[in-house]
């Protein structure tokens, strides 16, 4: 048998082996042998700080990498371990002290970077931890968990396509393990690239994740996919991963959810009850509080399904204030855009000969958001000559390039050259082709609801284009908006109340009608509540306005949306039902928290000839 006194250096190696066997009882034995005879053994008073570490004794664990930092102040990895203790105890301004600590001592290394990127996320100051981040990806490229947060970190400042694109090769990066393949699926599922998300799914569901935090998230992979009896496997699996928690808040928001999909909103509120419950943040309360409302909806408990939405938005802002500086105060970007109005003199020198012609060009779906644009985007989408490009930001992107030539949006479009219009449409196509191959001769339907607010450059693009506007109950609309967890943060903000929602309903249409008669777009106007009511002629009303042949498909949309990888709008769990007007009218459940806004809306309630 090895002698600890003869040999130090070897037993705390064996005591390392292990832990890293994860025989703890076995590594702290070693290790409080070696202190025993040498109190001051710098690696056993180091590897007992992470054996307490590893068995969630976290004060204590403390206490010993606070003395290794007294006893060696210069040395970095002791602050490093500090920190890494002192975040997992949630005592992130402390932790984030001593990993800057570590950063002073010596050149920047990836992993303290990383570590302090991690920990500026927890605090909610995403952009400095998105800067520090990709300076740790600089350092170390390949790295699988640091590109993971840091996409991570562009996706929860809401920068989509930073996102995805920090993930486009993730099959090549090392120490993949399953669980940041799990993290990086969602991430690229929920940001818009389900294409490249999709491997990572599927290497998931050959080799399940035997880590409860990436079983869980690969559950909520497969319910927002539509697989649920696959999503329901996961979480019955997670039950036997290392690290499972029966009350952890993710566990349970995964679990009511899926009661929910099923109709067992007894069930489902019970569960997202538990889940707050549980210790978190007021900021992060919203992702279990818009899930919980909707059950209250279905089981018929409006006045607690109100109060809980408006606790949601509460939380909501409050996390959009704190980690991205975004206050309600300040004017959305989208409702800048009705504040412009296109001037007859410019529009009289727009020369439109040499545009595409319809056929060339894109067909836009446009309306207030949750008016039903996805149902009619699917219903399109099932037609063989046309191909969807889900809710894409495209158009917006066309604008930023078309005003980066110094020209005021919209009233000066008109001088725009030839050649600068050309590069835009380029730049347009370019970025369709990445999320679509079309096949010849078949045409892109562009569904963003609030390219209602850019229908002048849609029309100075492409002059000959199909525009199709949906409208919805004015009501109707902003209870479903009101209802939505919008990943986007312009959208959340702008869907926190509804004083906030009909002032931009109300905008939002004054700008759309100011601006159509003066453009002389191509437009059908639809209504949603005739569109459920009588798909087929409505349908057909359609597909004539874009002059195409009629197709039996179009009457299918739901089936059409359940072969679908990835519906990105929350409407993601409706249209894979069978068309009804069984959503028609639900404003009325909140009609008293909705009188105060009727004035606001009454323009359009008796332009439409809706009640009120």
């Amino acid at each position: 048998m090895m002698n600890r006194a003869a040999d130090p250096s070897a037993w705390i190696r064996l005591a390392v082996q292990d832990f890293e066997r994860q025989d703890l009882n076995a590594a702290e034995a070693k290790v409080l042998d070696l202190l025993n005879a040498d109190p001051k053994h710098v690696e056993a008073w180091t590897l007992l700080g992470l054996i307490l570490r590893a068995r969630g004794r976290f004060d204590d664990a403390i206490r010993v990498f606070h003395s290794l930092t007294l006893q060696q102040p210069a040395t970095t990895e002791h602050w490093q371990n500090l920190g890494g203790i002192l975040r997992d105890a949630r005592r992130f301004d402390e932790a984030l002290a001593a990993f800057e600590r570590a950063v002073a001592l010596a050149p920047p290394r990836a992993a303290t970077l990383y570590n302090v990127g991690l920990v500026q996320m927890e605090r909610l100051d995403l952009v400095a931890a998105q800067a520090v981040l990709a300076e740790a990806v600089r350092l170390e490229p390949n790295n699988a968990w640091m590109r993971c947060a840091y996409a991570q970190c562009c996706s929860d400042l809401g920068r989509f396509e930073d996102a995805a694109a920090a993930l486009k090769d993730w099959p090549s990066l090392a120490n993949l393990t399953p669980t940041n393949v799990a993290e990086m699926a969602h991430i690229l599922l929920t940001t818009g690239a389900p294409e490249l998300a999709q491997p990572a799914i599927e290497r998931l569901r050959v080799q399940p994740p035997t880590e409860a935090r990436a079983a869980i998230t690969l559950a909520n992979i497969l319910e927002r996919t539509n697989r649920l009896e696959e999503a329901r496997a996961a979480l019955d699996r997670a039950r036997e991963t290392t690290g499972y928690n029966p009350s952890d808040p993710d566990r349970l928001l995964a679990e009511g959810v899926l009661a929910q999909r099923l109709d067992r909103h007894e069930e489902a509120r019970e569960l997202l009850s538990r889940a707050l419950e549980q210790p978190l943040d007021h900021v992060h309360r919203h992702n279990i509080l818009f899930p919980l409302a909707q059950s209250l909806d279905a089981l018929g408990e409006y006045d607690a399904a109100f109060a809980t939405l408006s606790a949601a938005h509460e939380s909501q802002v409050d996390y959009l204030r704190q980690a991205l500086g975004r206050s309600p105060s300040e004017e959305s970007t989208l409702m800048a855009l009705t504040r412009g109005d296109i001037e007859p003199e410019d529009r009289a020198t727009w020369d439109d000969r040499a545009a595409p012609s319809a056929a060339e060009s894109p067909i836009f779906l446009v309306g207030f958001p949750r008016s039903g644009t996805t149902l009619l985007e699917q219903t399109l989408d099932a037609h063989p000559a046309l191909a969807a490009i889900d809710e894409r930001p495209f158009l917006g992107q066309a604008l930023e390039q078309a005003v980066s030539f110094g020209v005021a949006y919209p009233a000066e479009l008109g001088r725009l050259t030839a050649k600068q219009l050309e590069e835009v449409r380029d730049g347009y196509w370019k970025r369709v082709a990445g999320r679509v191959r079309l096949a010849p001769g078949q045409r892109v339907v562009d569904k963003n609801p609030f390219n209602m607010l850019r229908l002048p450059l849609i029309r100075r693009l492409f002059p000959n284009a199909r525009t199709v506007l949906i409208v919805r109950h004015p009501c109707d609309a902003i209870i479903s908006c009101f209802s939505q967890n919008f990943r986007a943060p312009e959208l959340a903000l702008l869907c926190r109340d509804f004083g906030a929602l009909a002032a931009a309903y109300r905008r939002s249409f004054e700008c759309w009608n100011r601006q159509l008669p003066l453009l002389g777009a191509a437009t059908v106007e639809l209504h949603y509540e005739r569109f459920v009511a009588n798909l087929a002629e409505e349908a057909r009303r359609l597909i004539d306005f874009l002059e195409l042949p009629w197709n039996d498909a179009l009457l299918s949309p739901a089936s059409h949306a359940r072969s679908k990888t990835y519906i990105s709008t929350p409407s993601y769990t409706q249209v894979i039902e069978p068309v009804s007007s069984k959503p028609v009218g639900r404003w009325r459940r909140y009609e008293k928290h909705l009188q105060s806004v009727i004035p606001v809306l009454a323009p359009y309630l008796e332009h439409w000839g809706y009640d009120h």
